[in-house]
């Protein structure tokens, strides 16, 4: 028997999630739109998943800052 794909990919595409307890997400080049600041998941497919639950879109999403350990 054949397993379905998306269970797979699915499994797989959580092994590529990076988990931050504290980033900075901008909109902008120049960083003067914040759209999050705290604790984000950024997912193997580059949408950004807050602890609300809300997603970000990577066309919203112009760059990360992290900081590891904070």
């Amino acid at each position: 028997m054949i397993a379905p794909a998306e269970p797979i990919l699915d499994a797989l595409s959580e092994l590529f999630e990076d988990d931050y307890e504290s980033v900075v997400i901008y909109g902008d080049v120049d960083g003067e739109t914040v759209l999050h600041e705290g604790p984000a998941t950024i997912r193997a497919n580059g949408w950004v998943e807050l602890p609300s639950g809300r997603l970000l879109s990577p066309e919203a999403v112009h760059h990360v800052d992290t900081y590891p350990g904070a």
